[in-house]
């Protein structure tokens, strides 16, 4: 089963075991006048919703790449998980309000032995439904369905804390419902912003994962042409669908057609291997003999600076210009400042070459 028919498959079954709950946690609240068990069917009305935009997500993300959209639709699944952090962001504040009214005028509830036993099964079926649905979702990258598991599992457990509140009730008829219609709320509302903090970091931009960063780097630089990778771009279209760039250095001496072989050699590699499509570009060394002693001089003046985390790209051309790029840690306060004073101390040392310096981004491990 593809990726797609597994996230649809898997929404159809939480939409069906939340509706059946919805009704039967709507019925035993009505009866037992619980403000809690009510809210509580109110919030898994939410993940029927929720599953049915996942859905729809889903469909809309797997249309083929147009002239408009060259790199897919993959991104509307990170839609759709905001839309659902949305919903699920107006269930918590509903379940303040409702139970904050609850607290100012409070009711007489009514639980009984098999109330409370339906609430002890939504809660298993749940925790089941919970993990099952984030299982899947993290098996084919669906991040509506791993938030919408998520959320199953918070459903869980404040479907237990209604449970101990009717027990409380039943026994020793302690009414605390609006003030668990309280706590319900602010676990709804912690796991919305959960969701919508990770979507919209991932539609702005965010770091790629340093464990996939360095295996593709070591994957790249077990070609023995390689001699480092740098420059690693990782951008995402969708959960199944990334492109990559990065820089190889390799031999001065390298023929255009050697470049050719081996930069395929290693998009195919990288292709086969990890599904990315990469393009490489090329760094050539020299930094043998006279330009040799250029760079030892640059990796002493660096050393001075704990801001810079990498120099790479290092090329003396025959007119004596001098080119390489800097990695300067975002925290530094004046890059352009540290650049300059690079240039003037190896134009001091060297006041015959020029120096063209370039300021990379820290963006992957």
């Amino acid at each position: 089963m593809d990726r797609n028919k597994k996230i649809v498959k898997t929404s159809i079954i939480g939409i069906i075991t939340n509706v059946v709950l919805v009704v039967f946690k709507m019925i035993v609240g009505l009866i037992a006048n619980s403000i809690a068990i009510v809210l509580d069917a109110v919030n898994n009305l939410t993940d029927v919703l929720s599953s049915v935009i996942t859905i729809i997500g889903t469909k809309l993300a797997n249309k083929k790449p147009d002239k408009e959209h060259p790199y897919g639709h993959g991104r509307i699944e990170y839609f759709t998980s905001i839309i659902i952090g949305a919903i699920i962001l107006y269930a918590g504040i509903l379940a303040i309000k409702e139970s904050v009214e609850k607290i100012i005028n409070p009711g007489e509830t009514d639980y009984s032995g098999i109330t409370l036993i339906i609430v002890a099964v939504a809660i298993l079926v749940k925790i089941v439904l919970g993990n099952y649905v984030k299982k899947v979702g993290q098996k084919v990258e669906s991040r509506s369905l791993v938030a919408s598991g998520q959320d199953a599992l918070m459903d869980a457990v404040v479907s237990f804390t209604t449970l101990v509140a009717g027990i409380l009730n039943l026994i020793w008829h302690i009414t605390i419902e609006g003030y668990l219609g309280v706590l319900i709320g602010i676990f709804i509302l912690k796991a919305s912003y959960e969701i919508l903090k990770e979507s919209i970091n991932l539609i702005l931009g965010v770091r790629a994962d340093g464990e996939l960063s360095k295996k593709l780097k070591e994957r790249i630089n077990q070609f023995p042409e390689v001699q480092g990778t740098y420059d690693l771009n990782l951008h995402n279209y969708g959960p199944a669908n990334t492109i990559a760039s990065a820089h190889i250095q390799v031999r001065n001496d390298m023929t255009a057609e050697e470049i050719h072989i081996i930069t395929r050699q290693i998009e195919y590699a990288v292709y086969a291997e990890f599904s990315i499509v990469l393009t490489l570009g090329i760094y050539a060394a020299n930094d043998k003999g006279e330009y040799g002693e250029i760079k030892k001089e640059l990796n002493n003046i660096i050393k001075n600076y704990k801001e810079i985390l990498q120099v790479h790209g290092f090329y003396v051309d025959k007119e004596k210009n001098i080119f390489f790029d800097l990695i300067i840690d975002f925290k530094a306060e004046d890059k352009e400042k540290i650049k300059n004073e690079i240039s003037a101390k190896i134009k001091e040392k060297y006041p015959e070459y020029n120096c063209n310096i370039i300021i990379d981004l820290d963006i992957t491990d």
